[in-house]
């Protein structure tokens, strides 16, 4: 049977070009030892030099080196090699054999190294070249970012993403299912579906190298939101009968379509996609995010009434849609931010001139249909996967693209831009060629999965309307024209529409909740990020409802309120003003001055709220539909105690005291000796009263084999270096990452505060 393992422990890594680093014989003894996923960016200082819409963090040019055995039974087998994402522009070399050139950051690549591996040392050496670090619109990341996987196998065996299954028919009595498939050789395959605990419910089989197979299963359990359940496909390839090669994929059972004038439908129910857009850094973790941070996030999107993701703007980690399938998240996976022009790109602060033009364009000519084939093959079998998106906001107003239907045209964050960068400019790249573009893309997805429609991010669809972009796509995708809606869908008959990006403004979901033909909107963001920032020393977007550390935010109750049905409700304070993107300077803590007016808001799911100071009532008021689940109250500055009721529940803020006791929660006590399985630890300062205290600069010291990944508390201008052990807190928290070592025993993590305040962690290595 064939085995496929994770190659993440002890690479070599190098900053810098190196003359023959790609020969086997390399001497790289000195060079630092490292475990993937690896991002060398948050390794270093912010610095005002480097872009913000990167997040003042480096590039540069790198070496990977990885030395691996393999034993004598390796000869004769089938070894495949796979990155699941390189930022970017990766040469890969096996024993000093070149591979290959993969220019995308994100799309995983696969090289067949049967011929170049031997018994005993082998050695892989990866030249990484991100030195334009103004090439995104976001954090990128630099590195080795995602996993590398090894497969060693029978030479008959299936093809790289040759196993497709999907759903042709479901209901509670029973399911079919259709298996494609393509082999390397032999002369038939074979397929069981299998509970998680290995009982066989369905097989089928076929006598081809290429072709399909037909399962039937009595009584399935659906997948849904609400109970995710996976079953295991295992597919067999075989040779005159005798099983060469063995594969398991996780399967969930679903059928699910979109309705132009009823919306969206899973397994027959018709249900409404309220989603967030996500792009792919933790923070101090850059881009090399391990799973069960993604799990900490989309457990409390969940809680907050979510059920969808946008992945914003690419292919994602393959570890975020194993945690959507698990924990039940629909998905919109998206391939590209640009096509063959290149976007404005900021590097000296948001919207300031001029910008800077590196990107995906450069590339996209030469490698758009290796990319999309390959984040298709790979993602394809994902049951949270509902929509594949070919691109996002590629029609932006002369950005580069122009026409001549607008003389003069304005994207949502062009306030800033010349009066000559608004005019249609012949000599630009005509926004008729889009069409021509997404037609080839989106025929290209169906050619590679034939059940999922299509959809790319309009920014501006009435323009594309016209152009026959729109008309190219299965689902036109709307950012933030929520008043498009109805007009589109009546001149559009037969049309699916959806919001996919949108602002939290309340008045965005009405526009989907009251319109029975919308069935999706997608919030910009679910979570902070870095990158896309306002300028120094801002370093990340508060565009999130959930900080850079995973906590909540008052936009998370909001949502809450707006999305779930369970009473409750949550007090902030602000001083009234807010942004495009909802109100974010507001926080739940209640300081100030004697007298100095505040704004005190509650989020509730009631219908009524009434707010006391000090056990005076400040009076009861009614929340208006139109109010977004949202009450205020002006309030003179007092110390002391608020305090919201609603019927059912009740919150309160007291006055922000000194801390009086340091609270550490680790997300598991126990965990794999294994060298890279990571553990979170929550830190929270308190005060008497039990609430968040005031913030204290923390001191944190592993002890035993474990290492300190970084600590974050989600402040934007917080210019710390993530390599420091030290970092204060914000609203008096802020969350630790680890990583297991491997030797077996105990392990802690020591939290020091500046006031003298001291906490430990403790961990079994096992």
């Amino acid at each position: 049977m064939g085995v496929r393992e994770k190659i993440n422990r002890n690479w070599h890594f190098h900053l810098g070009d190196v003359p023959d680093a790609d020969f086997m014989g390399y001497d790289d003894s000195g060079w630092r030892r490292v475990t993937l996923p690896h991002d060398w960016a948050v390794e270093h200082p912010f610095d005002k030099c480097h872009a913000s819409g990167t997040g003042y963090l480096p590039g540069g040019t790198a070496w990977y080196r990885k030395h691996f055995t393999l034993g004598e039974d390796v000869q004769g087998k089938r070894v495949r090699l796979t990155f699941q994402g390189v930022y970017k522009h990766a040469k890969v070399w096996v024993n000093s054999n070149y591979l290959g050139f993969h220019a995308y950051g994100y799309t995983s690549f696969t090289y067949d190294v049967s011929e170049f591996v031997r018994p005993g040392e082998n050695v892989i050496a990866v030249r990484v070249e991100h030195n334009d670090v103004a090439d995104s619109r976001w954090y990128t990341g630099s590195g080795v970012t995602r996993h590398v996987e090894i497969e060693i196998s029978d030479p008959v065996c299936f093809a790289d993403g040759g196993v497709f299954a999907s759903t042709v028919s479901a209901d509670a009595e029973k399911a079919v299912l259709r298996v494609r498939y393509e082999t390397l050789g032999g002369d038939g395959v074979a397929f069981c579906l299998k509970t998680p605990d290995g009982q066989c419910v369905a097989q089928g089989s076929a006598a081809e190298e290429k072709g399909t197979a037909e399962l039937t299963i009595e009584r399935p359990r659906l997948w849904s939101p609400d109970d995710p359940y996976l079953y295991v496909l295992e597919g067999q390839t075989l040779l005159s009968g005798e099983v060469k090669d063995t594969v398991k994929i996780p399967f969930g059972i679903r059928v699910f379509r979109f309705d132009a004038d009823e919306g969206f439908f899973l397994n027959s129910v018709n249900m409404k996609l309220k989603g967030m857009c996500v792009h792919h850094d933790a923070g101090c973790l850059g881009a090399a995010v391990p799973k069960n941070v993604w799990e900490r996030r989309l457990r409390k999107f969940k809680a907050a009434g979510c059920n969808a993701l946008r992945t914003a703007h690419n292919p994602p980690d393959p570890d975020l849609l194993d945690a959507c399938d698990e924990l039940g998240l629909l998905v919109m996976d998206e391939a590209f931010d640009e096509w063959e022009g290149t976007k404005n790109k900021w590097w000296q602060g948001h919207n300031v001139y001029p910008p800077k033009h590196f990107g995906y364009a450069e590339d996209f000519p030469q490698w758009h249909v290796a990319d999309l084939t390959s984040m298709v093959k790979r993602d394809r079998n994902h049951p949270s996967i509902v929509l594949w998106s070919i691109g996002n906001e590629i029609d932006y107003p002369n950005d580069p693209y122009v026409t001549p239907l607008f003389r003069e045209a304005l994207g949502n964050n062009d306030a800033n831009k010349p009066a000559a960068e608004r005019l249609y400019d012949a000599r630009k790249p005509d926004a008729g060629r889009l069409a021509k573009v997404a037609r080839e893309l989106t025929a290209l997805v169906h050619d590679l999965d034939d059940t999922r429609p299509v959809t790319s991010a309009l920014s501006f669809p009435e323009l594309s309307n016209r152009t026959g972009y729109a008309d190219a796509l299965d689902i036109a995708g709307y950012n933030y024209r929520e008043h498009f809606y109805p007009d589109d869908h009546k001149a559009y008959p037969g049309r699916v529409i959806l919001g996919s990006e949108n602002s939290h403004d309340p008045r965005a979901w009405f526009a989907v909740r009251d319109n029975a033909f919308m069935s999706a909107q997608f919030l910009w963001t679910g979570i902070d990020f870095l990158g896309e920032c306002k300028g120094w020393p801002v370093r990340i977007s508060q565009a999130g409802m959930l900080n850079l550390a995973g906590y909540e935010k008052p936009l998370y109750y909001q949502r809450k309120a707006l999305w779930t049905d369970a009473p409750f409700v949550r007090i902030a304070v602000g001083d009234g003003n807010a942004e495009r993107h909802g109100v974010w300077n507001e926080h739940f803590r209640w300081e100030g001055e004697a007298g100095e007016k505040k704004i005190v808001s509650c989020y509730t799911s009631a219908k009524e709220a009434e707010l006391f100071l000090n056990g005076v009532s400040l009076g009861k008021k009614q929340i208006a539909d139109a109010d977004g689940c949202r009450v205020s109250w002006e309030v003179d500055y007092a110390p002391g105690t608020l305090r919201a009721v609603i019927e059912g529940a009740e919150d309160a803020l007291s006055t922000v005291r000194p801390a009086a006791v340091l609270r550490l929660a680790a997300d598991r006590l126990s965990l794999p000796a294994d060298g890279q399985s990571v553990v979170q630890v929550e830190i929270c300062l308190v005060d008497e009263n039990g609430q968040p205290a005031r913030d204290e600069m923390l001191l944190c010291q592993p002890v035993g084999d474990i290492t300190l990944l970084g600590i974050e508390n989600g402040k934007p201008d917080d210019l710390t270096p993530y390599a420091e052990n030290r970092r204060a807190t914000l609203d008096g928290r802020a969350i630790v990452y680890l990583r297991a070592g491997t030797c077996p025993g105990k392990a802690a993590l020591h939290v020091l505060t500046a006031s003298g305040m001291r906490a430990e962690c403790a961990f079994d290595l096992v």
